[in-house]
């Protein structure tokens, strides 16, 4: 039904794709294997939300990247159709993040969970995943194999640490948190409010 309201089965997996992540950036092909449609009908349609101004694109390492505009007038709107869990980011993060808690219970006691670096194209991130709590390492180890896959095979970058330790590195404003914190980041789980203190 939401194909026939949207115009096009590839629209609406691309509006799922976009406002599912919204702070990530994807090239075409990336996309189109993301998605399974044509590249044909990916790029119309990329193009469709190009010219209304859903998305935005930019060229990286000779490399076209489209990402949601997080300024669209109806962005709330078609991420609530869309998003599914809405992820925190760091003016709305006293929002509970729907799904998320759960999705990383199987990790352990997670305070705080980060995408960052290659999933929203800011090289000045020192980590693509920041992980913060009490967790089992062998989990750990098997969750970001598993996004290394979804990822095409990209090796992802990580970081764990202690609650207790990420509190005292913030509060002394600690080079390795302070980059994490003034990088464009997408906040999935945000338990305490931690990047707020």
């Amino acid at each position: 039904m939401i194909e026939q309201l949207f115009g096009s089965k590839t629209r609406v997996k691309l509006l799922k794709l976009f406002y599912g992540n919204p702070s990530r950036a994807y090239y075409v092909r990336e996309i189109t294997r993301k998605i399974d449609e044509q590249i044909n009908s990916v790029r119309r349609e990329l193009s469709n939300l190009l010219s209304v101004g859903i998305i935005t694109s930019d060229n990286t390492n000779n490399k076209l990247y489209y990402e949601v505009n997080q300024k669209y007038e109806y962005y709330d709107p078609l991420l609530e159709i869309f998003g599914g869990k809405k992820p925190l980011s760091i003016k709305n993060s006293t929002e509970p993040s729907t799904g998320a808690e759960e999705e990383f219970k199987l990790l352990g006691h997670v305070e705080l969970v980060v995408f960052s670096g290659q999933f929203t194209r800011d090289s000045s991130a020192p980590v693509d995943v920041l992980i913060v709590g009490s967790v089992n390492k062998n989990a750990v180890e098997k969750y970001i194999a598993g996004l290394e896959k979804e990822e095409g095979g990209k090796e992802i970058s990580y970081t764990v640490m202690k609650l207790e330790d990420f509190k005292y590195r913030n509060q002394i404003r600690d080079r390795f948190v302070t980059q994490i914190i003034n990088a464009k980041k997408q906040v999935i789980l945000d338990r305490q409010n931690l990047l707020n203190q």
